[in-house]
């Protein structure tokens, strides 16, 4: 998988050439050079959300509380740990990565005309504290505003900032249950389960890029920055979309689980997995006669016929090793993937050559992360950067702010 970050930018070797006259080294700032983000975000959607700015070349500046990561030192066990140790532990964090990191208390007194500076001087603030806890401490949308017009304000919360819920704690499991989303998780028609992956976490730390994003270029237009309010019980709505779409009686919907044949997850010989989705009716044609069993082509919509069918196939696929089947089922070119452990996708050629699993050096030593799924032919994302310890850039950032 290489052991530098100049295996990272394998698609820029591609594409030598930039059009529209503009220089590599142009190229190489990302689309977003020149916004500056104040990122006052802890969990995830908020630094997955500025994890993607800083990719696509925004200055990110992480205001960090040096209490809150004695907490989480103590949490994880890392106040245990030499200096060394926990900086290598930093470098791998990816969500930190390509971002400076200014270590303040944001309830001091003295930080105060710090952070003003640095609201007046930015374009974008993310924040993901409880609705009007950071307007206490006096660095709210409207405070800020009075600051700097121009600045485009993104909140992001379990529920949002207005509603019953706004108030209401929790993470990525209660905003799927809000949505409706967590009834649809698991295959057991009788009891809902955990999706396994930040679903609702991730999807709204997307959908805040794209507020962010949108209040920007509005702006242009209008010379005023704006609010932006992201709720992950809003964001996890889309996930029950196309059910209500299909549904117009919600009463008759399908229940949670597997209904189809002609998708599945399949154990093979050598105890190892891959799925299958073959819903186009030209692909479940291949599919059956690739397994051997034409005459299921006809009953690919059969809910009679289904439990029979599935037996077949989970039986089949029980014969032969993994290999086989994906040498069987690439030659009929049906739609299908061996599920891959995570190891195995850091080391797959494909995620590799599309710049997604990465390797990068840093002074601890090499670590592995994941690329930018923002792929862009001019201005595509800034080299990756892994991130230093917190505080590394206090230094700089006061000189530049004119407070030292």
């Amino acid at each position: 998988m290489g052991g530098s970050a100049n295996r990272r930018p394998h698609r820029q070797n591609a594409r030598p050439a930039l059009s529209g006259g503009r220089t590599m080294s142009q190229a190489m700032k990302g689309p977003l050079a020149g916004i500056r983000v104040v990122d006052f975000s802890k969990f995830l959607p908020g630094p997955y959300c500025t994890w993607l700015l800083a990719d696509l070349g925004a200055e990110v500046i992480r205001i960090e509380h040096p209490r809150e990561l004695a907490k989480q030192a103590q949490v994880f066990g890392w106040d245990k740990l030499s200096e060394a140790e926990r900086a290598r532990i930093r470098a791998a964090d990816v969500f930190a990565r390509g971002k400076r990191s200014l270590l303040i208390d944001p309830g001091a007194d003295s930080s105060r005309p710090v952070l003003e500076e640095l609201v007046r001087r930015a374009d974008v603030l993310v924040e993901d504290y409880r609705p009007g806890v950071l307007a206490g401490m006096g660095y709210g949308y409207e405070a800020m505003a009075a600051i700097n017009p121009r600045l485009v304000y993104a909140s992001v919360t379990l529920c949002g900032q207005t509603g019953p819920y706004r108030d209401k704690p929790g993470h990525d499991p209660i905003a799927l249950a809000v949505s409706g989303a967590l009834s649809r998780v698991g295959e057991d028609p009788e009891t809902p389960g955990f999706a396994g992956i930040p679903a609702a976490d991730l999807l709204t730390g997307s959908n805040a890029v794209i507020g962010v994003l949108a209040a920007l270029l509005a702006r242009a237009t209008t010379g005023r920055g704006q609010s932006v309010d992201i709720a992950m019980s809003d964001s996890s709505m889309a996930l029950i979309a196309n059910v209500v779409s299909r549904n117009p009686d919600l009463s008759k919907a399908p229940p949670r689980g597997r209904h189809r044949a002609d998708i599945g997850i399949y154990r093979t010989a050598d105890g190892r997995f891959l799925v299958t989705t073959d819903m186009e009716p030209r692909y479940w044609q291949r599919f059956c006669v690739a397994m051997g069993r034409p005459e299921y082509g006809p009953l690919q919509n059969d809910k009679a016929a289904r439990p029979e069918i599935r037996a077949y196939l989970e039986a089949e696929f029980a014969k032969q090793p993994l290999a086989h089947w994906l040498a069987s089922l690439a030659e009929a070119d049906t739609q299908f993937a061996p599920i891959s452990s995570i190891e195995e996708a850091l080391a797959d050629p494909h995620n590799i050559e599309r710049g997604m699993a990465l390797t990068l050096d840093t002074p601890g030593g090499p670590v592995r992360q994941i690329g930018s799924p923002i792929h862009l032919s001019d201005t595509p994302p800034v080299p990756p950067r892994a991130a230093r310890i917190a505080g590394a850039d206090n230094d700089d950032i006061m000189k530049e702010l004119g407070l030292q």
